[in-house]
């Protein structure tokens, strides 16, 4: 019989993501016995403090990545948009399973959507890409970091503490949690993270039987998508807790993203466009990037550092 370790963090909706790729290799190999190691990482520490002032970038991977160093684990399940775009050089994310829905959703107990709620609403987020675009929106909200994993988020709205919160979809979908209204925040109007609903699979690479066990996993749309939002943000030098969203569509073999970038509290917003043959989908999120950065955003995200410095 094989075996192998999966390494992945404690929180409910990390579990789903690791068990829901336990049981896919389990499915396609009826000999093989799989094993969880939870790990508890910095970003789970941590959470009295908003993510932006802690330093995004591999909050949620680091320990998990030094497990598959030492070889503990032969291989983790990330939310994609955790990961940092610059990986040890000994590991790779090889393998992007299907997408799920990469746009937010407003919950509430009372309010119907974000257009409904009352002049200074209080509305939980933890992510300045969100507090952004709200703030774009509509500027007179009070909107307050709520940091905790999921489940926590939306009990906290449920217990009355925030008129409305704003949350991934993806993970909503997978743990098959809700609340009395639910309003998607969908493109054009608001734009996802940068791999928002995609997971990765990251191993080390010089274990190309575990490439292989894989790669019936791989999804080639949707690893697509990730490459070009990912071109993006490496671009940007930006982390996974900065105000930077993209967006990709594929159409008859052109892909096409859409970037934005906004300072704090959602001042002075950019958002521009590229397109180009899926083949090259990295550097069509390069070459937006330039664009972006040209255009003001490398004055705004130099803003957006040193307030968090």
């Amino acid at each position: 019989m094989r075996k192998v370790t999966i390494a992945t963090r404690g929180s409910k909706l990390a579990l789903w993501q690791a068990e829901h790729i336990s049981a896919l290799l389990r499915r396609q190999y009826a000999d093989l016995e799989v094993d969880l190691l939870r790990i508890k990482t910095t970003g789970d520490k941590i959470l009295d403090v908003p993510l932006a002032k802690v330093g995004g970038k591999g909050l949620f991977v680091k320990e998990i990545e030094e497990a598959l160093l030492d070889g503990r684990a032969d291989l983790a399940v990330h939310s994609m948009k955790d990961v940092p775009t610059q990986l040890p050089p000994q590991l790779t994310v090889g393998v992007n399973p299907v997408r799920e829905a990469p746009t937010d959703s407003l919950l509430s107990v009372k309010y119907d959507g974000l257009d409904a709620l009352p002049d200074g609403a209080h509305v939980g987020t933890s992510s300045l890409r969100r507090q952004a675009q709200l703030k774009t929106l509509r500027p007179d909200l009070d909107i307050e970091s709520l940091r905790g994993n999921l489940d926590t988020r939306v009990r906290k709205l449920l217990e009355g503490q925030f008129d409305a919160i704003v949350v991934a979809t993806a993970g909503l979908n997978r743990l098959g949690l809700t609340a009395p209204k639910v309003e998607i925040l969908a493109p054009p109007r608001f734009l996802p993270a940068v791999a928002q609903g995609a997971l990765g699979i990251e191993y080390r690479t010089d274990r190309p039987e575990m490439a292989k066990l894989l790669a019936f996993l791989h999804h080639p749309e949707t690893g697509a998508q990730v490459a070009a939002e990912r071109g993006f943000l490496t671009g940007l030098d930006g982390g996974c807790q900065v105000p930077i969203a993209a967006w990709s569509r594929m159409a008859d073999g052109v892909l096409t993203l859409t970037g934005f970038v906004a300072g704090m509290n959602g001042k002075t917003p950019i958002r521009l466009e590229e397109a180009g043959p899926v083949a090259d989908a990295w550097n069509i999120g390069a070459r937006l990037a330039e664009r972006v950065l040209a255009a003001g955003g490398k004055a705004i995200l130099d803003e957006v550092y040193a307030a968090n410095a």
